[in-house]
Order: C-alpha cells, then structure tokens, then sequence
C-alpha cells in the first residue's frame, strides 16, 4: 500500500504584498489577516427554557499591518501622507504567501484599503538593528482567493 501523500504546511517568511496590482517592496511582517463577526444573543420571550439564540451581526476586519526595513523609497509614507492632507486613496491589494520555489499557494484579497497609521524606526545609536517602518492598512473586506 502506497504511503498517503504528505502535505506539510507553508513556511510564514515567504509572501509578497501587491497594492492595485503592482508588487510593493518586500515585508519582514504582515498580521492582522483575520476577520471577526459579532454574536447577538436573542431570546424569545415565549421559550425561556431554551436558553438564547445565537444570531449573526457585524463582521469586522481587523487592520493588516505591514513592517519592513526602511529605504529611500518613500511609496508608503507618500499614501499615507494623502490621508492626513485630507485626499483618501482607496486602494485593493493582497497578501501573497509563496512556497520555497516562489510560487503562490494563498492569496488574501483586501478591498478598499487605506493607510490609517504610519509608524517610523526605534533609532537607537547603541544598536545596530535594520530599522523597520510599520503601515496599518484599514479596509473593507478580505478574501481568501
């Protein structure tokens, strides 16, 4: 009898971010890819012995965060500076985990991003750490493609 063919999960340091289809620069870290939705208990007042009904209401998606080593290239800082001069620019984009041949396996889709949160480098002169520059991205929806 033939061995049952091995399935192993994906390593967590390979993905990509493309933001309106372009590839952005590589992340060291991307969370936030989780979506929740709210329990609303009810209870009819007729049945008291069957305890609360479990309805469905909101569902919200968490804020994707990305964190990468900063560089010259200022693509992320410059959405983000749109939004706090008062011009919001929407954007679809996706998370792309890769396997160890690069080639994609899961794709998560986000639709109607923007940069809520920029947060710049811990500068330490006693350290020699990358420094690393963090977006959170608000969005309404996330799919997993």
């Amino acid at each position: 009898m033939p061995a049952p063919a091995r399935s192993d999960p994906y390593g967590q340091f390979n993905f990509l971010v493309e933001i309106d289809g372009i590839a952005v620069a590589q992340f060291a870290e991307c969370t936030g890819l989780s979506t929740e939705t709210d329990v609303i208990e009810y209870r009819e007042g007729g049945e008291p012995s069957l305890g609360a009904r479990k309805l469905a209401g909101l569902t919200r998606y968490a804020p994707i965060v990305l964190k990468r080593g900063v560089t010259k290239d200022k693509s992320l800082w410059n959405w983000r500076k749109s939004v706090t001069d008062g011009h919001v620019s929407r954007r679809n984009g996706a998370i792309i985990l890769l396997d160890a041949g690069r080639n994609e396996v899961a794709r998560w889709n986000f639709r109607a991003g923007w940069p809520s949160r920029w947060e710049g480098p811990y500068l330490r002169a006693s350290s020699s750490e990358v420094a690393i520059e963090a977006l959170e991205i608000v969005h309404e929806g996330l799919d997993w493609a």
